[in-house]
């Protein structure tokens, strides 16, 4: 882990696409503000557990097999007749 000291206003960058900033101390609270592209997930810590949670339950469940559909076994094709040689 590496462990940074920045101040109000101050950033760290993560692989050049994530900035992390420190909004401002309240207390014993820091808010931090995170800029991010929309298809990088960020989440508190708290929640992204809940959804690997979630995520594992959802493969582990017992769920109800779902019944299969059979295809009607299709009908031999019929042979094309020969074309017919025009003018003989």
């Amino acid at each position: 882990m590496l462990i940074l000291s920045r101040k109000p206003g101050e950033s760290i960058v993560i692989d050049g696409r994530i900035v992390v900033t420190i909004v401002r101390l309240e207390g014993e609270m820091v808010k931090v503000g995170i800029e991010a592209a929309r298809e990088v997930p960020v989440h508190r810590q708290e929640v992204y557990d809940e959804i690997q949670r979630n995520n594992k339950e959802a493969l582990t469940e017992n769920h109800p097999q779902v019944p299969r559909v059979l295809a009607k076994p299709s009908a031999p094709a019929k042979p094309k007749p020969a074309p017919a040689v025009a003018g003989r």
